[in-house]
């Protein structure tokens, strides 16, 4: 079983896989979105093309840990996303979009190819968080 890892965003949403040992995320790319239903139905085209069990999904918080508007927009697409049938874990994404970033920069990326790849690397390191805590006895998401 693998798992599939989504940054959920106002306008796209980035998306990851795990290796087929489920010890690594990798990058898949990313959807611009549109109709809430027809998003869910690319997700559910990647669920059936890499043969995923799970769904993990960054849920957003702010530094205390509480949820705002793009909380409940995350949420929104989740309950979508179980209503069509799909395994869907929440999973804590604070600070992986600013990580992500720093990577980039890090690396030298120009801005131009940051934001069209940050959105993608925000999903590889959600999924990425999320399998390494698979490997931990005192693991939990959020």
């Amino acid at each position: 079983m693998r798992f599939l890892g989504l940054d959920v965003g106002d306008r796209k949403i980035g998306v990851a896989v795990s290796d087929p040992l489920c010890i690594t995320a990798q990058g898949v790319g990313v959807l611009k979105r549109g109709n809430p239903s027809d998003d869910a139905d690319e997700i559910l085209g990647l669920i059936a093309e890499y043969e995923v069990g799970e769904v993990v999904v960054g849920n957003p918080g702010d530094l205390y840990g509480r949820k705002g508007t793009q909380a409940d927009k995350v949420m929104e697409f989740v309950n979508l996303l179980r209503q069509k049938g799909v395994s869907v874990t929440l999973w804590d994404e604070r600070f992986t979009t600013s990580a992500a970033e720093r990577l980039l920069i890090g690396a030298n990326v120009r801005r131009e190819k940051r934001r069209q790849v940050i959105d993608k690397l925000a999903a590889v390191l959600i999924l990425q968080s999320y399998l390494d805590s698979r490997k931990r006895p005192d693991a939990g998401g959020s």
